[in-house]
């Protein structure tokens, strides 16, 4: 391997990648890119002549400088594992149909994005090096809303931001569910990723309604009622007739998903917004239980955000304003800034919706539950203007917000993300909190960390912040996510999700039949392989 980084490669575009190349690596560099490995120069370059006949030159990245904003991701990939050959822009359903027919042709890998904002799973970034960006950009088109209804179908270019603003100029009664960055992202792109929100629209694969998907040979389906003709009820039921198929489109590669359709949230005559904090890292436990009876029963119907105070402190703080040692950020150095500005160690953010009768009804017994608890329960009375109270309450009906990008700029702009499911039950939660500070203080990081309490589940989301500027901190964050993935699944605890980076190692523990029934329907629905190679682990 040469002395020459990837760092360096995105630093110095295509005349750092010429020097790269003419080093010790062995691998097909080709400028900013990495070919496809059974596919030489010339084959490559006649694919992307096709490719530029398709959809026009302009969208055909294929040279050092234009590839260079698909190499951009927060992730480790110390190996250059994830370097793409280049990316094709199609802007219609006809050209995506026309993409795929030149990829099997030449045999050329796909690697299929939205928006390309994946952070914290790799961006637009590959799972293998060499494969082609299908960046689905350009298909852009709100395709349709019915006020009454409350549904949308959409393409992939389409964003939350684009939603939001159809929505508000139109002046219709709805709200948006959106992820923690939902102006730059797609509703298809994150719903595919089974990713969540934080209303009680937040199960966003659960409020999808209808695909239409482009299968590798060119056919178009169309999921539920949208295969019957003249179907009116194709974004109103979601189950159709016969096997349902939706869900074998979603973190998977066995098609290009070019329209989603999806409910949307009517917006409640009356909304309040709650923060409790809790003092003591210990306390997560006690958290969890108080709250798990109140969302089985959806008396607290979104979902709950749980936020460790050190990731509540990244949003809007640099690490050396805080801590300037090496090691791990001590808990108490953590309590004492978070206190300073009105956190706790755990701060839980949840809300109710409908009545201003309905939830004067149901705070006085969340109140006491949370309080038994130890915690301090808040509203905007007590918290109104403190930026983490105004951006969960933000998240929590459906605004708009970048904010949590700020925690990318805690250590030097590396972020990956490690996402467990374990059951809402205190014991574990404190096992799992217990586990993640030990393996991050062994690579002196930080516990910056969110729980997302479902209904009956958590989501124990680690995001592992590093320097992506230097190459030992990028082996230490590689080197960390992977012993944590591998130790939690020791213990049962396996990733819902993952990024480009360690798809393998998740699948793996998801066994030996849930791979090879993944491969078999791949084998039968993209015999050349051509549709995102490794995506969740699939080949």
């Amino acid at each position: 391997m040469s002395g020459f980084s990837r760092r360096d490669l995105l630093r110095t575009g295509a005349a750092g990648a010429a020097a790269y190349a003419a080093g010790a690596h062995a691998s097909p560099l080709d400028g900013a890119r990495m070919l496809p490995a059974q596919l030489d120069k010339g084959v490559f370059a006649a694919a992307v002549a096709e490719l530029r006949a398709v959809v026009g030159a302009d969208w055909v990245f294929a040279d050092a400088d234009t590839t260079l904003p698909y190499l951009k991701s927060f992730t480790p990939d110390p190996r250059h594992e994830h370097v793409p050959s280049g990316a094709v822009a199609p802007a219609s359903v006809e050209e995506v149909q026309a993409v795929l027919k030149v990829a099997n042709k030449y045999k050329l890998p796909l690697w299929t994005v939205s928006t390309g904002k994946n952070m914290g799973y790799g961006c637009a970034t590959p799972a293998s090096s060499g494969q082609m960006i299908l960046d689905l950009k350009r298909m852009n088109k709100i395709i349709a809303i019915d006020a009454d209804l409350g549904t949308a179908l959409v393409e992939p270019g389409v964003t939350y931001q684009d939603m939001h603003n159809y929505l508000v100029e139109h002046d219709l009664p709805y709200w948006i569910d959106v992820p923690t960055v939902g102006p730059i992202v797609s509703p298809l792109g994150n719903t595919l990723e089974r990713g969540v929100g934080y209303t009680p629209y937040g199960d966003h694969f659960f409020m999808q309604c209808g695909m239409e998907v482009v299968l590798a040979d060119g056919t178009i389906v169309r999921t539920g009622m949208g295969s019957v003709k003249n179907s009116t009820t194709w974004q109103a039921f979601k189950w159709g007739y016969g096997p349902y198929v939706d869900g074998i489109f979603t973190q998977s590669n066995f098609g290009v998903v070019t329209k989603l359709g999806f409910w949307l949230m009517p917006k409640p005559p009356a909304f309040k917004p709650f923060m409790v904090r809790h003092g003591e890292m210990a306390d997560v436990a006690k958290i969890v239980d108080a709250m798990r009876p109140f969302r089985m029963s959806n008396l607290i119907p979104n979902v709950v955000l749980m936020m460790g105070a050190a990731y509540q402190l990244a949003m809007f703080h640099r690490r050396e304003e805080i801590w300037d040692k090496p090691e791990s950020v001590p808990d108490t150095v953590i309590r004492d800034f978070a206190k300073a500005k009105g956190l706790g160690m755990w701060n839980t953010y949840f809300a109710l919706y409908g009545t201003d009768e309905i939830i004067a009804a149901v705070e006085p017994i969340v109140r006491r539950a949370f309080e038994a608890s130890g915690g301090e329960v808040l509203t905007e009375k007590e918290m109104g203007g403190n930026l983490w109270f105004e951006h969960h309450k933000n998240l929590m009906s459906g605004q708009m917000t970048l904010e949590e990008k700020g925690i990318m700029r805690w250590r030097g702009g590396g972020m990956c993300c490690f996402a467990p499911v374990a059951p809402a039950k205190g014991a574990e939660t404190s096992q799992q909190t217990e586990l993640a500070q030990e393996i991050l203080g062994k690579y002196g990081l930080d516990y910056s960390v969110a729980y997302a309490i479902g209904g009956r589940e958590l989501h124990h989301l680690v995001f592992i912040l590093y320097d992506k500027s230097d190459p030992d901190e990028e082996k230490k964050a590689d080197g960390c996510i992977r012993e944590m993935i591998t130790r939690f699944g020791e213990r049962g605890w396996a990733s819902y999700r993952t990024g480009v980076n360690t798809m393998d190692l998740v699948a793996q523990q998801y066994g030996e039949a849930n791979r090879d029934l993944n491969a078999r329907i791949k084998q039968a629905l993209d015999p050349n392989h051509i549709l995102s190679p490794g995506k969740q682990g699939i080949r």
